[in-house]
């Protein structure tokens, strides 16, 4: 089963950028296609951006072009450079494999990213 380390987040204004990162076990990482996902108070779980194990990228609309998820193999490291952030993307931030959210059963502690002025 995977485990994830998620690290990065903090107290941002609007406008600002943050760099996430994790750091995943249990899996073979290099096979694996990885995700991000976030979960805003009173909402539900959901995908913020996903990338293969050949570095083939997939974003969700709201990320509007200011996010950049990245993988290193050797480091089993996944990361997620956030640009222009606002106050909707208030949330806890987590990686994991990148699959349906319903057939995720094993999460990381997250890491919180809170955008406020």
């Amino acid at each position: 089963q995977v485990q994830v380390v998620e690290s990065g987040g903090g107290l941002v204004q609007p406008g600002g950028s943050l760099r996430l990162s994790c750091v995943a076990s249990g899996i073979d990482f290099g096979s694996t296609a990885m995700a991000w996902y976030r979960q805003a108070p009173g909402k539900e779980r959901e995908m913020v951006a996903a990338i293969t194990s050949v570095g083939k990228t997939f974003y969700e609309d709201f990320v509007g072009g200011r996010f950049t998820i990245s993988r290193d193999d050797a480091k089993k490291t996944v990361n997620l450079q956030m640009n222009r952030l606002n106050f909707e993307d208030t949330a806890v931030y987590y990686c994991n494999v990148a699959k349906e959210l319903a057939y995720i059963t094993d999460w990381g502690q997250g890491t919180q990213v809170t955008v406020s002025s």
